[in-house]
């Protein structure tokens, strides 16, 4: 890549479209409040109340009611680089291509990130289970059918959009419920997608939060997170005093729980 042709629009996209590809937590996230963001910014999450509903009896019905509201604040708090050089003799000798390689090992790297801080999430989750030890199917069942008891008395409906995202010791104990299998699925498998249950994706993810003895896994509903980032700067140059190409790059993003009564954790363990 030489210095003199780069184009920060084209490599900002570039980078922004892996970040996406090779996410599984950020996919079913709300990306409502997406935009133009920036480190330090903060975005207002307004949540209405629902109207009371009364019976009418043909009289004056009083004074309107004024519907209660709330909002929480959605932080762009996390900023992570990369910075990397190739140099001019390496690039030489190596196979083109070198430096859009790096590129893209940076932008699974950033992705990795943003995975990995969505499922810090967890202690926003409207319930989590106390610890369970589970060495069979049947409590791997047992464990995935209590968040989603918990969900549907919340009101979410079957039929929502829901996702299951669990580790692999998890579900290979779990696999023979589901409902359908994508095991020859390559597209639905890249995106973590491995089958349904009771009508939500089910996900593998290794970028879930452990404590050192349990897993924390998600079933959730895609509202339940609102998340907003972008790359905020990519750059390339020449490094002082070197022979050599540099690329640098800026991710900016935030992540909240704002429907908690849409999240449940399962913390579970292997037996």
């Amino acid at each position: 890549m030489a210095y003199t042709n780069f184009k920060q629009t084209f490599w900002s996209k570039h980078i922004q479209s892996q970040l996406e590809k090779h996410c599984v937590l950020l996919e079913d996230c709300d990306f409502t409040y997406e935009g133009e963001v920036k480190h330090g910014e903060k975005i207002k999450v307004l949540g209405v109340g629902r109207p009371t509903i009364s019976e009418y009896n043909s009289t004056d019905i009083g004074v309107a009611e004024t519907v209660t509201d709330s909002a929480v604040e959605l932080n762009i708090d996390q900023a992570k680089y990369f910075n990397f050089m190739v140099d001019d003799v390496d690039k030489a000798q190596g196979t083109p291509g070198l430096m859009e390689a790096l590129t893209l090992e940076s932008s699974r790297a950033l992705a990795q990130e943003r995975d990995t801080y969505i499922a810090s999430l967890y202690t926003q989750a409207g319930e989590t289970s106390s610890s369970v030890a589970v060495s069979t199917p049947e409590d791997a069942k047992k464990a995935v059918d209590a968040a989603f008891e918990v969900l549907w008395n919340n009101g979410v409906k079957i039929g929502s959009d829901v996702t299951v995202v669990l580790t692999p010791w998890f579900y290979n104990l779990f696999k023979d419920e589901l409902t359908n299998r994508y095991t020859d699925n390559m597209e639905l498998i890249s995106q973590g997608i491995i089958g349904l249950y009771n009508g939500a994706a089910v996900k593998l993810s290794n970028n879930l939060y452990n404590d050192e003895t349990d897993d924390y896994m998600f079933v959730k509903t895609k509202r339940a997170i609102a998340f907003a980032g972008q790359i905020q700067s990519t750059e390339a140059y020449r490094p002082e005093g070197l022979f050599a190409d540099a690329l640098k790059g800026l991710d900016v993003y935030g992540a909240k729980v704002v429907k908690p009564d849409e999240m449940y954790v399962i913390k579970a363990h292997k037996a």
